[in-house]
């Protein structure tokens, strides 16, 4: 029984000290007052793709009714192009990165768990 007890408190000891650390964080991300900061934390919150745009702009032009078919010529490059662009460029957000990081620690602790 006495297990139980020292199982349970030492969860409860790690949930504690998860929150901590998560309130020391979020303090210290709300003081910041930069803008150039704020800015740049803006710009990863919602990044852009240009590949989809390219994309985009590629499908429209292709569909476009023309008689000398001169918008295909370009329409079919910028689809290529934005293709490439959407394996090659990076886009992750901050969400993406905290999904990715979540991940890499679940691995981490399994592997410690199968080391034990």
């Amino acid at each position: 029984m006495d297990e139980h007890y020292k199982k349970h408190i030492a969860r409860i000891k790690k949930i504690g000290e998860s929150a901590k650390r998560r309130t020391e964080i979020y303090s210290g991300l709300a003081s910041l007052d930069d803008r150039g900061t704020a800015r740049s934390l803006g710009s990863l919150q919602r990044a852009s793709a240009p590949g989809k745009k390219l994309q985009k702009i590629g499908f429209i032009l292709f569909w476009i009714p023309e008689p000398l078919m001169i918008t295909n010529a370009v329409a079919v490059p910028m689809i290529i192009a934005g293709k490439y662009m959407d394996k090659v460029y990076n886009g992750a957000t901050i969400s993406d990165v905290g999904h990715e990081t979540r991940n890499t620690f679940g691995a981490i602790n399994d592997i410690k768990e199968h080391m034990r």
